[in-house]
């Protein structure tokens, strides 16, 4: 669905009252304020995120190398490629608890491909089927919440569940291992020293910031979240936008899948993208991203998965359990809204 097919779809006594919508309307003093709330938001992140460079630097070993930078960056390229289009779906008002199990179904699929068909057309087919797959799960999604009106936290959940069983039916519950370094430049590739996925990490937050702020698709998403009753009688097609975001959200996981197991040289549908809903969440969250909708922070989430990423590789490294990081994260989710109700 391109994001340049999307007309309001309201009848014509609607449409004067389209034209008066903040589509046209010059920035009102709510608004105004809303992105001076952001901006300070941003600012308290950077600082943030400073803060805890400086700690780093001072009183942790070996942290000012240039292993311990890529080691860092490319650990979190996941977490904001999937934190990316979950900040689409929390726009619309939504949750996707299934981003880890589309990331399952995506990463058992890309190894059956390659290794069973020879040549660059198994490569080409490894990267472009299980991307659509987890697509098909995207849709399944906007399908339950936006034609059969279930509240998203419950129509995501069935996938979250039932998404991960079929990932392990479709490789027999088995560890599928491989080496192919032409699969697996999408992980471990480098472009002028730098890695691939970290490159197409940032290439990936470019371009949706540009679509959530220059594209009418973000505009009407926004406008979706923000009064999705108000919007429909506006003539904003909101089934269409939120089942565009649920989708384009599973079809990001399922790339994050394969650069998962890219990483790993291992496949393995009970372990990939485990967890992974937290972190996406929690970075939406830390973002400035309200999980309330109508509004998306794609920089934000980059920033927000930046500061997750390095509070887990501070108490690593200073001998806390990976296991406290959970506690850690879930309370960042609950510190994070608590400030957004208290900015509002």
């Amino acid at each position: 669905m391109a994001l340049k097919s999307l007309k309001p779809l309201g009848n014509q006594a609607a449409q004067p009252l389209a034209a008066q919508t903040p589509l046209s309307a010059p920035d009102s003093a709510a608004q105004q304020q809303a992105k001076k709330r952001h901006r300070v938001t941003i600012q308290r992140e950077v600082i943030v995120l400073l803060a805890m460079l400086v700690f780093n630097l001072l009183f942790t070993q070996h942290f000012w190398s240039l292993q311990t930078f890529n080691v860092n960056l490319t650990q979190v390229v996941t977490i904001v490629i999937v934190g990316i289009g979950m900040t689409l779906v929390v726009a619309t008002g939504g949750i996707d608890l299934s981003v880890g199990a589309s990331m399952a179904i995506s990463g058992a699929l890309a190894p059956m491909l390659f290794m069973n068909i020879p040549g660059p057309g198994g490569i080409a087919l490894a990267f472009v089927l299980p991307v659509i797959a987890a697509a098909a799960c995207g849709v399944f999604n906007g399908l339950l919440v936006t034609k059969l009106s279930v509240q998203p936290i419950v129509a995501t959940l069935v996938l979250f569940i039932a998404g991960r069983g079929i990932a392990q039916v479709v490789t027999d519950g088995s560890l599928q291992a491989f080496d192919n370094p032409a699969f697996q430049w999408i992980a471990l590739g480098k472009v002028g020293g730098v890695p691939f996925q970290v490159l197409l990490m940032f290439a990936l937050v470019a371009l949706f910031v540009w679509v959530v702020r220059k594209t009418l698709f973000g505009q009407y998403l926004l406008i979706t979240g923000g009064n999705e009753k108000a919007a429909y009688l506006c003539g904003v097609p909101t089934a269409r936008v939120k089942l565009i975001a649920y989708t384009i959200c599973a079809a990001l996981a399922g790339l994050a899948g394969l650069i998962s197991i890219s990483v790993n040289s291992s496949s393995d549908a009970n372990v990939v993208g485990l967890g992974i809903e937290l972190d996406a969440i929690a970075a939406v969250a830390v973002g400035g991203t309200a999980l309330t909708g109508g509004k998306a922070y794609i920089g934000g989430t980059l920033i927000g998965a930046l500061i997750i990423q390095l509070l887990r590789f501070t108490l690593l490294a200073h001998g806390i359990p990976d296991a406290a990081a959970l506690v850690v994260k879930a309370a960042i989710i609950v510190a994070a809204v608590y400030v957004q109700r208290r900015s509002r």
